[in-house]
C-alpha cells in the first residue's frame, strides 16, 4: 500500500527550497501520495517555541548563512543567501498553491510550489506580487483563473485548516514530512523519510 505524506511547507523557506525537488522525485519513486500543506510559520511558530529569523540571535543568524551555502554547494542546487525579496509575505502564494491542488491535484501544487521557491531563492522575484505569481502560474501552464480563486473564503479557510494541522501533528518548521504521525523535520532528513517509505 502507498504511503501518504503530509508536506507541511512554508514558501518562503530556503530549507523548503533546498528540498523541494528532491523530495518530490523521493515521494514520486515510492509512489507516495502527497498532500501539500502550505502553513503560517506566524501562527506556528509561537506556539512551538520557535523565533522568525529578525528575532534570533546573532551567531544563530550568522550560523544560518553557513549552512545555507554549505548545503547549496553540496547539492548543486542556486541560492542567494540574501536575496532581493526577502524576509518576504508568503500568504498569497501559498493561498495560491491550495487553489492550484484544490482544482489540478498534488502534482500541479508540488510543480507550482517548487517555481514559487525558486523565485524567491534562485531568482530575486517578488512572490507577495499579485505580478509574479501570474507569471508564475502561466510558466507552470497553469490557468490565471487560479489566481482569483486564491482569494476565495474556502481556500483561506483551506489555509488556516492546513496551519492549524500542522499545529496538531506537532510540526514547528518548514519543511516537515509527516508519515501516519511520524514527522521528518528539514530538507537534511530527506534520507530518513526515504527508509521510512521504503519500508513496507
Amino acid at each position: 500500500m502507498p504511503h501518504a505524506i503530509d508536506y507541511y511547507l512554508a514558501l518562503q523557506s530556503p530549507w523548503t527550497y533546498l528540498g523541494h525537488e528532491r523530495f518530490v522525485r523521493i515521494a514520486a519513486a515510492a509512489q507516495a501520495t502527497v498532500s501539500v500543506r502550505p502553513m503560517d510559520l506566524g501562527q506556528v511558530f509561537p506556539v512551538s517555541g520557535g523565533l522568525p529569523l529578525s528575532k534570533r540571535a546573532p551567531q544563530r543568524q550568522a550560523y544560518r548563512l553557513v549552512e545555507l551555502e554549505r548545503f547549496s554547494r553540496w547539492l548543486g542546487v542556486p541560492l542567494n543567501l540574501q536575496p532581493k525579496f526577502f524576509p518576504v509575505s508568503a500568504d498569497d502564494a501559498a493561498r495560491l498553491v491550495l487553489a492550484v491542488e484544490q482544482a489540478e491535484g498534488a502534482a500541479a501544487a508540488l510543480q507550482l510550489s517548487g517555481r514559487v521557491l525558486a523565485a524567491v531563492w534562485a531568482q530575486q522575484r517578488d512572490i507577495a506580487s499579485a505580478t509574479t505569481l501570474a507569471e508564475l502560474l502561466a510558466e507552470c501552464a497553469l490557468p490565471a483563473q487560479r489566481l482569483a480563486d486564491a482569494t476565495s473564503a474556502e481556500v483561506q479557510a483551506a489555509y488556516e485548516r492546513c496551519t492549524q494541522q500542522a499545529i496538531a501533528a506537532g510540526v514547528f518548521g518548514s519543511p516537515s514530512y509527516v508519515v501516519q504521525g511520524e514527522i521528518f523535520w528539514g530538507q537534511d532528513r530527506l534520507d530518513f523519510l526515504e527508509r521510512c517509505l521504503a519500508r513496507a
